[in-house]
């Protein structure tokens, strides 16, 4: 590496007191707690709104225990979707009810577009376990020629931190990265290799602070899948140079075009929901922002003093060490007295997208064991309220999933033994069901709904027909994957109380097929459970049956669905038509051009 200085002046700068403002001076504390008090307000007001309807209907013929627990898993479910609704309606509010929205959200943002010269400098990493080393690292060039096209290459080096424990492809890695070292010229281009990922991914993160944190600012950590453009990241520098207070800046991560007819689906529906929901949430959380581990920038001396994950008390899966490190870096950065920010603008930042429902289960019980772990972190000192509810909000995530199965689970027994259907509020009961799916489904109406409003918005994804069909498509989809996921999470999480733990490896992310034995061994216990729960409906009810379809339709047919969406052939016809097609498959930027081609 070149012997570079550590940091600017701004290394000895003593922490201000907070006061009237947040700590980097951008916005008023004020007027962020009286957002905050708006969003609790409408929060609990809708949350009770909503229990006492379902209470009102779950009662109607006189309380059992199985109405009781129903009561008391509704109330359980019901908190995420609530705050899914308010903030993807803040959101679209934002984005086209004020014209200041952008200077409210992210009053810092302004400052990527001074023409301002760099002075300060940026380490680059991506971290690998057992990936494809040669495709990981064609996506680290791109990142550099990027940057070095913007004429401020000269302030960035670029690391590869490897904890690859497969000799084979660890070979592979330091060939491929060897040839980068060579193009990239002496001292750019560091690669690393640990044998034993002691800590997993923060660890890794960890030994390259103490290596070689102190020569510079800022980093900016990429996973083997993460694309940015060059002009968005010194953009973004620019923000964290002008406000020395910007602990960590996230920015908004899109999908990548996709040959995989699963993740086009899935990040089609992402795309849309993301950007009202990380406005409206960004209008109230503020300088309490969230860090998703990668594609952000990052101040390195605060971070490396204050960040330190702590070992959990007690044995793994709960235990040892933080899987789900990102989030509480983020409240660990801002009790440092640094924000923690989200710019919600779809610019410049990419990242893919499982391409099968398989290694799509496999990432969200990574993610489960990860953020129950929190459970241990809440009684943390020094946490700021909003930091705190991140990390409760993070819990209930995944605590919400197992009560709605519950609730699945024990629907043909309301089905059996509820009251007559002359004591039974058939009208009120299906009013507050469909209310409550449009609830669920706000953040992508949401993000639907921006984009129709938007002048010249559908012709971005191929004109106003082609959006529409893809938009009712994916509405579909998300129905049939929440049943599939809700019951692999839950199974998974009555293993986390045996103590069964996740394995962490390299992840598929190129389009593969599903064979019918790999979709059967996978979920034929969702398909048992959801014929098994249809059929007792339809023997009480067959009303009650097809009202059930929305939450069990994604069982009956769990098989074929993981096939079909991981046929290669559907694949191909999604992309020879552009279905579900996203803007940069309509005008494809460089950076994404040239990984296509790699």
């Amino acid at each position: 590496m070149n012997d570079l200085s550590p940091f600017p002046a701004a290394t000895g700068e003593s922490r201000p007191p907070e006061g009237s403002t947040t700590p980097a001076g951008i916005q008023s504390t004020a007027e962020l707690r009286r957002r905050r008090l708006i969003v609790l307000g409408l929060n609990v007001a809708t949350w009770f709104v909503l229990n006492a309807a379902a209470w009102s209907i779950l009662g109607s013929g006189g309380w059992t225990i199985v109405d009781i627990v129903l009561a008391l898993a509704f109330a359980i479910a019901t908190p995420w979707t609530v705050l899914g609704f308010w903030n993807a309606l803040i959101g679209l509010w934002l984005l086209h009810g004020d014209k200041d929205a952008m200077e409210e959200v992210a009053p810092f943002a302004g400052a990527g577009d001074l023409p301002t010269p760099l002075g300060i400098r940026t380490a680059v990493f991506m971290t690998l376990r057992n990936e494809d080393p040669e495709r990981a690292i064609a996506r680290l060039k791109i990142v550099k020629a990027s940057i070095d096209a913007t004429g401020e290459g000269s302030q960035f080096d670029y690391f590869i931190l490897s904890d690859t424990n497969r000799d084979d492809i660890g070979e592979r890695e330091a060939v491929a990265a060897a040839a980068f070292a060579a193009e990239a010229g002496e001292g750019r281009v560091v690669y690393r290799r640990r044998t034993v990922n002691t800590g997993f991914k923060a660890g890794n993160v960890r030994d390259f602070l103490d290596r070689w944190g102190a020569r510079y600012e800022l980093m900016l950590p990429l996973d083997a899948d993460s694309l940015m453009s060059g002009a968005t990241i010194v953009k973004h520098v620019r923000m964290m140079q002008a406000y020395p207070r910007l602990g960590i800046l996230q920015s908004l991560v899109v999908g990548m075009p996709s040959s995989s007819a699963f993740a086009r689906i899935f990040q089609f529906g992402m795309r849309q929901g993301m950007r009202s929901y990380t406005m409206g949430q960004a209008w109230w959380v503020g300088d309490c922002g969230p860090f998703w581990g990668h594609n952000a920038l990052v101040r390195i001396r605060p971070f490396m003093e204050q960040c330190h994950l702590p070992m959990l008390s007690g044995e793994p899966p709960l235990g040892g060490h933080i899987l789900s490190h990102d989030q509480v870096e983020a409240t660990f950065m801002r009790r440092a007295g640094y924000e923690v920010r989200v710019l919600p603008v779809e610019e410049g930042s990419w990242e893919e997208n499982p391409p099968t429902i398989l290694e799509f289960s496999r990432r969200d019980v990574r993610w489960c064991q990860g953020n129950m772990q929190y459970v241990k972190l809440l009684d943390e000192k020094g946490l700021k309220p909003i930091s705190r509810f991140q990390l409760v909000w993070a819990i209930l995530m995944f605590v919400g999933v197992p009560a709605w199965t519950l609730m699945i689970t024990l629907s043909p027994f309301l089905a059996w033994h509820g009251p007559s259907s002359a004591a039974f509020p058939t009208t009120f009961a299906a009013v507050v069901y469909v209310l409550f799916f449009a609830m669920y489904l706000m953040p992508k109406i949401a993000g639907f709904a921006d984009i129709l409003m938007t002048e010249d918005g559908t012709e971005r994804y191929g004109g106003r027909g082609r959006f529409i069909a893809a938009a009712a498509t994916e509405l579909v989809f998300s129905f049939l994957l929440g049943a599939l996921t809700s019951f692999r999470i839950t199974v998974f999480m009555i293993g986390l109380a045996f103590g069964k733990s996740v394995t962490w490896g390299g992840q598929q992310r190129d389009a593969m097929a599903l064979s019918w034995r790999e979709a059967w061994d996978a979920f034929w216990p969702q398909m048992a459970f959801g014929w098994v729960i249809f059929g007792l409906l339809w023997m009480a009810s067959p009303t009650a049956a097809l009202w059930s379809l929305p939450l069990t339709a994604g069982f009956l047919i769990a098989v074929p669905f993981a096939v079909l969406t991981a046929s290669p052939a559907l694949g191909r016809l999604f992309v020879s038509t552009r279905f579900c097609g996203i803007p940069e498959e309509f005008e494809t930027p460089d950076e994404i051009a040239k990984a296509r081609a790699a």
